[in-house]
Protein backbone atom coordinates (compact mmCIF):
# COMPACT_ATOMS: atom_id res chain seq x y z
CA UNK A 1 0.00 0.00 0.00
CA UNK A 2 1.01 3.70 -1.03
CA UNK A 3 0.95 5.94 2.09
CA UNK A 4 -1.53 8.59 0.87
CA UNK A 5 -3.45 11.16 3.22
CA UNK A 6 -6.55 12.22 1.69
CA UNK A 7 -7.54 15.79 2.65
CA UNK A 8 -11.28 17.32 2.81
CA UNK A 9 -11.74 20.42 2.84
CA UNK A 10 -15.44 21.77 2.93
CA UNK A 11 -18.26 23.83 3.22
CA UNK A 12 -20.20 23.99 6.18
CA UNK A 13 -23.15 21.18 5.49
CA UNK A 14 -21.92 20.12 2.41
CA UNK A 15 -21.14 16.96 4.47
CA UNK A 16 -17.64 16.36 5.25
CA UNK A 17 -17.70 14.10 8.00
CA UNK A 18 -20.48 11.67 6.32
CA UNK A 19 -17.95 11.67 3.20
CA UNK A 20 -14.77 10.83 5.40
CA UNK A 21 -16.65 8.25 7.36
CA UNK A 22 -18.05 6.86 3.69
CA UNK A 23 -14.37 6.80 2.34
CA UNK A 24 -13.17 5.13 5.80
CA UNK A 25 -15.62 1.97 5.33
CA UNK A 26 -15.08 1.69 1.68
CA UNK A 27 -11.16 2.31 1.52
CA UNK A 28 -10.44 0.32 4.74
CA UNK A 29 -8.46 2.83 5.78
CA UNK A 30 -9.21 5.66 9.38
CA UNK A 31 -10.49 9.16 9.05
CA UNK A 32 -9.80 11.65 11.55
CA UNK A 33 -11.68 14.48 12.26
CA UNK A 34 -13.23 15.05 15.46
CA UNK A 35 -10.33 12.43 16.70
CA UNK A 36 -8.51 15.58 16.24
CA UNK A 37 -9.62 17.64 18.69
CA UNK A 38 -8.97 14.44 21.19
CA UNK A 39 -5.01 14.52 20.03
CA UNK A 40 -4.80 18.08 19.93
CA UNK A 41 -6.32 18.30 23.73
CA UNK A 42 -3.25 16.66 24.39
CA UNK A 43 -0.53 18.57 22.71
CA UNK A 44 -1.71 21.98 23.62
CA UNK A 45 -3.18 21.45 27.22
CA UNK A 46 -6.59 23.72 25.85
CA UNK A 47 -10.00 22.21 26.69
CA UNK A 48 -11.84 20.16 24.12
CA UNK A 49 -14.55 23.23 23.98
CA UNK A 50 -12.09 25.68 23.38
CA UNK A 51 -10.59 23.87 20.67
CA UNK A 52 -13.73 23.26 19.36
CA UNK A 53 -14.86 26.94 19.26
CA UNK A 54 -11.49 27.86 17.75
CA UNK A 55 -10.36 24.95 16.12
CA UNK A 56 -11.06 25.81 12.31
CA UNK A 57 -12.54 29.81 13.17
CA UNK A 58 -11.62 33.04 13.29
CA UNK A 59 -13.11 36.43 13.50
CA UNK A 60 -11.83 39.76 11.97
CA UNK A 61 -12.04 41.00 15.28
CA UNK A 62 -10.00 37.39 16.91
CA UNK A 63 -7.47 37.99 14.13
CA UNK A 64 -7.32 41.98 14.53
CA UNK A 65 -7.10 41.32 18.21
CA UNK A 66 -4.13 38.69 17.89
CA UNK A 67 -2.19 40.76 15.49
CA UNK A 68 -1.84 44.42 17.81
CA UNK A 69 -1.46 41.78 21.13
CA UNK A 70 1.26 39.11 19.57
CA UNK A 71 3.04 42.35 19.59
CA UNK A 72 3.35 42.48 23.77
CA UNK A 73 6.19 39.86 24.66
CA UNK A 74 3.90 38.04 27.34
CA UNK A 75 1.35 37.41 25.15
CA UNK A 76 0.63 33.70 22.86
CA UNK A 77 -2.83 34.36 20.83
CA UNK A 78 -4.77 30.94 21.48
CA UNK A 79 -5.58 30.28 18.16
CA UNK A 80 -1.88 30.20 17.25
CA UNK A 81 -1.17 27.77 20.02
CA UNK A 82 -4.56 25.52 19.01
CA UNK A 83 -3.13 25.66 14.80
CA UNK A 84 0.39 24.93 16.10
CA UNK A 85 -0.65 21.47 18.76
CA UNK A 86 -3.51 20.94 15.32
CA UNK A 87 -0.76 20.94 12.51
CA UNK A 88 1.82 18.59 15.44
CA UNK A 89 -0.76 16.58 15.68
CA UNK A 90 -1.69 16.41 11.28
CA UNK A 91 2.04 15.53 11.24
CA UNK A 92 2.09 12.86 13.10
CA UNK A 93 0.04 11.31 10.50
CA UNK A 94 2.63 11.43 7.84
CA UNK A 95 3.48 7.86 6.64
CA UNK A 96 0.01 6.73 7.19
CA UNK A 97 -2.51 6.41 4.72
CA UNK A 98 -6.05 7.50 6.20
CA UNK A 99 -8.61 10.63 6.19
CA UNK A 100 -7.82 13.78 7.55
CA UNK A 101 -11.00 16.39 7.62
CA UNK A 102 -10.27 19.95 7.68
CA UNK A 103 -7.27 22.23 9.32
CA UNK A 104 -5.73 23.21 6.71
CA UNK A 105 -4.17 19.83 6.09
CA UNK A 106 -4.04 19.99 2.23
CA UNK A 107 -1.96 23.24 2.42
CA UNK A 108 0.24 21.95 5.50
CA UNK A 109 0.82 18.93 4.20
CA UNK A 110 1.94 19.63 0.42
CA UNK A 111 4.32 22.24 1.78
CA UNK A 112 5.81 19.55 3.97
CA UNK A 113 6.07 17.29 0.81
CA UNK A 114 3.63 14.69 1.89
CA UNK A 115 1.84 13.21 -1.08
CA UNK A 116 -1.96 13.68 -0.91
CA UNK A 117 -5.62 13.94 -2.56
CA UNK A 118 -7.19 17.16 -1.75
CA UNK A 119 -10.76 17.15 -1.85
CA UNK A 120 -12.77 20.22 -1.27
CA UNK A 121 -16.90 19.73 -1.09
CA UNK A 122 -19.50 22.20 -1.26
CA UNK A 123 -23.30 23.01 -1.80
CA UNK A 124 -25.72 25.30 -3.01
CA UNK A 125 -27.46 26.91 0.75
CA UNK A 126 -30.51 24.60 0.27
CA UNK A 127 -28.89 21.83 0.76
CA UNK A 128 -26.39 23.24 3.22
CA UNK A 129 -29.64 24.44 5.24
CA UNK A 130 -31.38 20.68 5.15
CA UNK A 131 -27.85 18.67 6.62
CA UNK A 132 -27.50 21.71 9.42
CA UNK A 133 -30.78 20.99 10.31
CA UNK A 134 -30.10 17.37 10.96
CA UNK A 135 -26.93 18.60 12.78
CA UNK A 136 -28.54 20.68 15.51
CA UNK A 137 -25.55 22.35 15.77
CA UNK A 138 -26.78 26.36 15.33
CA UNK A 139 -29.01 26.50 19.06
CA UNK A 140 -31.28 29.58 18.60
CA UNK A 141 -29.25 31.18 16.04
CA UNK A 142 -31.25 31.51 12.96
CA UNK A 143 -30.05 28.36 10.65
CA UNK A 144 -28.76 30.03 7.30
CA UNK A 145 -27.18 33.29 9.63
CA UNK A 146 -25.29 30.27 11.42
CA UNK A 147 -24.22 28.13 8.65
CA UNK A 148 -23.00 31.44 6.39
CA UNK A 149 -21.33 32.89 9.57
CA UNK A 150 -19.46 29.20 10.27
CA UNK A 151 -18.41 28.98 6.31
CA UNK A 152 -17.11 33.17 7.06
CA UNK A 153 -14.85 32.24 10.07
CA UNK A 154 -13.57 28.71 8.31
CA UNK A 155 -12.24 31.24 5.43
CA UNK A 156 -10.76 33.36 7.71
CA UNK A 157 -8.96 30.90 9.58
CA UNK A 158 -7.92 29.20 5.97
CA UNK A 159 -6.78 32.38 5.09
CA UNK A 160 -4.61 33.40 8.19
CA UNK A 161 -2.76 30.00 8.31
CA UNK A 162 -2.26 29.48 4.44
CA UNK A 163 -2.69 32.71 3.24
CA UNK A 164 -4.99 31.01 0.56
CA UNK A 165 -8.63 31.61 -0.31
CA UNK A 166 -10.58 28.43 0.92
CA UNK A 167 -12.17 26.40 -1.87
CA UNK A 168 -9.92 27.73 -4.43
CA UNK A 169 -9.78 24.70 -6.81
CA UNK A 170 -5.94 25.38 -7.35
CA UNK A 171 -5.65 24.16 -4.11
CA UNK A 172 -7.34 20.53 -4.81
CA UNK A 173 -7.57 17.50 -6.87
CA UNK A 174 -11.17 17.15 -7.04
CA UNK A 175 -14.05 19.68 -6.06
CA UNK A 176 -17.58 18.60 -5.91
CA UNK A 177 -21.21 20.06 -5.80
CA UNK A 178 -22.22 17.14 -3.18
CA UNK A 179 -25.96 18.97 -3.56
CA UNK A 180 -25.90 18.32 -6.83
CA UNK A 181 -24.17 15.45 -6.95
CA UNK A 182 -25.61 13.59 -3.55
CA UNK A 183 -23.54 12.15 -0.56
CA UNK A 184 -23.61 8.43 -1.26
CA UNK A 185 -22.81 9.03 -5.29
CA UNK A 186 -20.16 11.50 -4.00
CA UNK A 187 -18.64 8.75 -1.46
CA UNK A 188 -19.10 6.18 -4.57
CA UNK A 189 -17.11 8.10 -7.23
CA UNK A 190 -14.66 9.13 -4.70
CA UNK A 191 -13.69 5.56 -3.69
CA UNK A 192 -13.20 4.50 -7.30
CA UNK A 193 -11.02 7.58 -8.25
CA UNK A 194 -8.75 7.29 -4.72
CA UNK A 195 -8.86 3.57 -4.70
CA UNK A 196 -6.39 2.33 -7.47
CA UNK A 197 -3.83 5.41 -5.71
CA UNK A 198 -3.48 3.43 -2.07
Amino acid sequence: MSNLIITIGREYGAGGRTVAAGLSKELGIPYYDRDFVRETVKKSGYTEEEILEEGEQLSNTGKFLDAILNNAAAYNSSHDEIFKAQKEVLMGHVGETCIIVGRCSNVILREAGVKTFDIFLYADMEHKLKRAEELHENGKTDLKKFVEEIDKLRGIYYKTYTKHNIGDYHDYDMIVNTGKIGIEQTIKELADMIRPLI
